[in-house]
Order: C-alpha cells, then sequence, then structure tokens
C-alpha cells in the first residue's frame, strides 16, 4: 500500500498518515495538490491531506483539487494539532519565523506576543519550515514536536497555538467507496445557478425535509465571475442507502453541476 501525502519527513500530515495506515510505504510530495492528485496520477493507491482546521478553516488548494479528481474521498482522519516554536538557537536569537500558512495563522496572538519584530516567511509545510530553520540559529520554525526531534531542533516553546481547540480534519483519497456501515458521511460538491432566487435554500432543504444532518457548509470561487461559487457539503449518511440516496437523486436537477466527492465512515472523535 503506497500512501501519498504532504512532505517532507515530520509533517502533522505524517501523523495522519500513520493513524491511517500504520504500515503503508508513505510517499512524500511537495505540496498538498500534487498529493491530492496522487492517485489519479497512478503514483499511490491512496492519499491523505488536510481539508479544513478548527482554528484556520478550509484548504483551499485541497477544495479546488477534488473538483476535478476521478478518484474519491474513501476515510478521514482528526488530528489535535499542538504547534512547537522550534530552534538552533536560543529564544534570543530569532529573527525569522517560519511555516505554513495555516500553522502560523493559528499562531497569530504568540507570535504577535513574543515576536513581534520577528520577520515571518512562509514554507510549503511545517516540516519543510523545520528542516530549514537547521540552517542558522537566528531562524526558527513552528512545526510539530515530532519535526524537533527530526531534524534536531530544540523545542522553545510547546502548545503556541491560539486556541487549544486546534483540529485538523484530514481526507483519503482512494480509488472505491466504502460499503455503509451505519455511521457514514457524505461530501458533495454544488454549482447552483447563481440568477435563480432561493436556489441554495431550495437545495438544503431536500436534506431537511427527509432528516438528514448537515455537518458542514463551505463556498470556494469558481473562478469564473466574482460572487460565483461552487458549494461543499458534508451531510450525515452514504449515499448507496436512503434517505441520503433519495435526497442526492431528487438534488440532480436542483444544481447547475453536482458532485459526489465520496461516502465514507465518519471518524471518531476523543
Amino acid at each position: 500500500m503506497k500512501l501519498g501525502l504532504l512532505g517532507p519527513e515530520g509533517t502533522f500530515s505524517e501523523e495522519a498518515a500513520r493513524l491511517w495506515r500504520p504500515r503503508a510505504q508513505l510517499v512524500f510530495f511537495d505540496d498538498m495538490e500534487l498529493a491530492a492528485r496522487a492517485v489519479d496520477d497512478g503514483r499511490c493507491d491512496e492519499s491523505i491531506v488536510p481539508i479544513e482546521n478548527s482554528v484556520e478553516g478550509p484548504v483551499g488548494v485541497v477544495h479546488d483539487a477534488l473538483l476535478d479528481l476521478r478518484s474519491c474521498i474513501v476515510g478521514e482522519v482528526v488530528v489535535p494539532i499542538r504547534q512547537c516554536l522550534l530552534s538552533r538557537g536560543k529564544a534570543s536569537e530569532i529573527k525569522i519565523i517560519l511555516s505554513h500558512p495555516q500553522a502560523l495563522g493559528q499562531c497569530r496572538k504568540y507570535l504577535r506576543e513574543h515576536f513581534p519584530r520577528a520577520e515571518v516567511r512562509t514554507t510549503g509545510s511545517t516540516a519543510h519550515a523545520a528542516k530549514l530553520a537547521q540552517e542558522f540559529p537566528e531562524m526558527a520554525a513552528i512545526a510539530s514536536a515530532i519535526a524537533a526531534d527530526r531534524y534536531g531542533l530544540h523545542i522553545i516553546a510547546k502548545g503556541i497555538q491560539d486556541s487549544d481547540a486546534n483540529y485538523t480534519r484530514f481526507i483519503v483519497i482512494g480509488k472505491k467507496t466504502p460499503a455503509p456501515t451505519g455511521h457514514d458521511k457524505t461530501s458533495l460538491a454544488v454549482y447552483l445557478d447563481r440568477d435563480r432566487p432561493g436556489a441554495l435554500y431550495e437545495f438544503l432543504g431536500e436534506f431537511a425535509k427527509r432528516g438528514i444532518n448537515m455537518t458542514r457548509i463551505e463556498s470556494r470561487p469558481s473562478k469564473r465571475l466574482l460572487g460565483d461559487y461552487w458549494f461543499f457539503i458534508d451531510v450525515e449518511g452514504h449515499c448507496e442507502r436512503p434517505p441520503a440516496s433519495w435526497a442526492i437523486c431528487a438534488l440532480q436537477g436542483k444544481a447547475g453541476k453536482l458532485k459526489v466527492l465520496g461516502s465514507y465512515p465518519m471518524a471518531k472523535l476523543d
């Protein structure tokens, strides 16, 4: 089993991958889009990528990739995120702080209070930031404690995220929709007719009148016109079983485009 993910070693994606398939052969990619497309490209059997964070919200590049993929979402993993400040040097030496934009966003208050004059730079991943921080003592990275061990850095501070309720939800992309378990989630991408009043209300009503719980809705620009959006919706249930299957059937004529991104077992939250 080859499992694609964002690299290099030491990312939170690696932590999610180990939770999902402890014995898989991990294949690291330089960016999330490449990781998301790894199954379609025939380079991996599955891939695992972050789709949303409880503090910073959706991961746009992953949502965009899902619209084009032939592969589907086959699972999810939720990982508690505990950010650390890592460096070769001492806290007093730090002039540059590196990390992925999501991690930097999760630690805004800490950075403002403790390093207001530091230069903040973005990197492709938290682990890449840790790797770069090896070079100079005045550089620091926001990354995981695992990354500190992996790249020989000191942990200057632990748990520096602005909220203790900091979780990232990862989706697993694979080739075949899992069979219903009775505790499933279905993810949809919907493009509505923007010129028809009440289109979204009418669309969501198909779930409400069948007693289907909607667990998430996000909008994403269509990149066609200003104010034109795709909607990403998660609902409880499996696309092959009523009442979710009935709702999806009814919705086919109510949307300009409707894509079932996948039905899969819901992650268990501790």
